[in-house]
């Protein structure tokens, strides 16, 4: 195992094992203390298992969800086999962190905080690199679930980040952090990012402004401001190797809220991002990339409707939320070398000649939430992508005869090529149980659906004069453990 995760572990271990009461913890009403928490740090996480169907996909590995849920994903990975497996993280990635907020006076107050995602099938780091190399070579339908990530294996795979924070100045923080537009988008989505159930959650191009490895930014600066209703936030990040975005990036937020009603808007510009595609074809050690640059603007909304006291006007009440959203994202091709180091120091060797115009992609989502007193709620949603026609050139790669790049030209009347016009479609539903704050059961099901150039690449899709297209169904039932 890991021996990062498995210090991790036995630290979540020893601090579950302490005495509540050393720890100044409540548990009168919960059979689990609130938090585990000493001194202001606190130990927290997330395990999420259960066991999946799905109508057209491949086995678990490697892969950051376990099971490649969407078909929306760069490789393209569906070849009709009907799979019925244990899986992980449905709802939620299964993670292990820890927190620290220490009141340091001057009205000041110390924060940080450091996780990791893992798989809880395998106890292996989050590493969607890795599943790409494990598949190089491998045809289609011998490969088992694979993607790119921003997850790539590394000691603290979440975020890492220390800083200071204040109720009259506002917050700065620095080191690995969620995008602005990650954080919307977490705010947003009716199924909080669910991998299993939501596009948005799945596929990290929208977390990332386009590009899933710069989800979150290595080497940044974050400050948010918060003044009654009203907050905004500005980010920069210098990139750097070793990072899923090469160049610099920066954005910034603003949002309110007001009698149930929340809205956002975020701007977002990512200079050489990392997009990996698959593994090389002659060398298990190096993967193929594709380097852009990413401008993408976001408004997002929800609205809670309240329905008062609870049964006999006691206790809480039930909820309804309403959510919805858009981002429109531009991307064009990024200055790159012929190599260069991508997330988890992973070796990857660039395209150059990938865009030679803009890439467009424009995601809409929608739902909404039914909770109840008793911990029951249900939760429906419906998300679409769309994807512009756009010229890319060949692959350019020393040493790769075949490319996965497709050619500047689109067939009349059809979609063969990945860079035709395509949309993408998932709708999904959710019941969830939870018992307390710490422990829940759920069970879902989704149907996603991709055609044009968005299924272009897909095994066995006609290769001229056709409308791709590929479907899939995913039905899951898991239990999840937080502390």
């Amino acid at each position: 195992m890991n021996r990062t995760f498995a210090f991790a572990l036995a630290l979540a271990g020893f601090a579950a094992s302490a005495n509540a009461g050393d720890l100044g913890l409540d548990s009168v009403k919960d059979p689990l203390p609130d938090t585990l928490t000493w001194h202001g740090v606190t130990i927290y996480g997330t395990v999420d298992v259960g066991y999946a169907y799905q109508s057209n996909g491949r086995p678990t590995g490697a892969e950051v969800t376990t099971l490649e849920f969407n078909p929306v994903t760069t490789t393209r990975n569906y070849t009709g086999q009907a799979i019925s497996t244990i899986a992980a993280n449905g709802l939620e990635q299964s993670k292990i962190g820890v927190k620290v907020e220490e009141n340091i006076g001057f009205g000041l107050t110390a924060i940080g905080k450091v996780d990791t995602g893992f798989d809880p099938l395998t106890g292996e780091l989050s590493d969607g690199c890795v599943s790409l190399l494990r598949n190089g070579g491998v045809a289609p339908g011998q490969q088992n679930s694979n993607g790119d990530s921003g997850r790539c294996g590394q000691a603290f795979n979440g975020v890492a980040y220390g800083g200071l924070s204040s109720g009259t100045y506002g917050t700065l923080t620095i080191g690995r952090q969620q995008s602005l537009q990650l954080d919307g988008i977490a705010a947003y989505d009716p199924m909080g990012l669910s991998y299993a159930f939501s596009l948005i959650g799945y596929s990290g191009s929208n977390g990332g402004a386009g590009s899933t490895e710069a989800a979150r930014w290595d080497n940044s600066v974050k400050y948010v401001y918060q003044y009654g209703p009203v907050h905004a936030a500005a980010m920069y990040s210098n990139g750097g190797e070793d990072t899923g975005m090469l160049g610099t990036g920066y954005g910034f937020n603003v949002g309110g809220s007001w009698k149930g009603f929340s809205l956002d808007a975020v701007y977002t510009k990512e200079n050489g991002t990392v997009n990996l595609r698959d593994a090389k074809y002659d060398t298990s050690s190096v993967l193929l990339a594709n380097i852009t640059n990413n401008e993408a603007w976001s408004v997002m909304g929800k609205y809670t409707y309240d329905f008062g006291g609870g049964f006999k006007d006691e206790g809480p009440s039930a909820k309804l939320t309403f959510f919805g959203g858009y981002t429109h994202i531009d991307q064009t091709q990024g200055d790159n070398t012929a190599t260069a180091d991508a997330a988890g120091g992973y070796l990857v060797y660039t395209n150059p000649n990938y865009l030679l115009s803009t890439k467009q992609l424009d995601y809409v989502w929608t739902g909404a939430k039914y909770e109840l007193p008793s911990g029951l709620s249900f939760t429906g949603a419906y998300y679409y992508e769309y994807q512009n026609r756009f010229n890319v050139g060949p692959s350019g790669i020393a040493g790769i005869t075949a490319t996965t790049s497709a050619g500047s030209t689109c067939p009349l009347g059809g979609a063969s090529k990945t860079n035709c016009a395509g949309n993408s479609n998932t709708a999904s539903f959710v019941a969830d149980y939870a018992f307390n704050k710490h422990f829940d059961v759920y069970a879902g099901v989704a149907y996603a659906a991709v055609d044009g150039g968005l299924a272009a690449a897909f095994p066995n899709v006609p290769t001229s004069g056709a409308n791709a297209n590929i479907d899939t169904t995913v039905a899951m039932t898991g239990l999840r453990l937080k502390f």
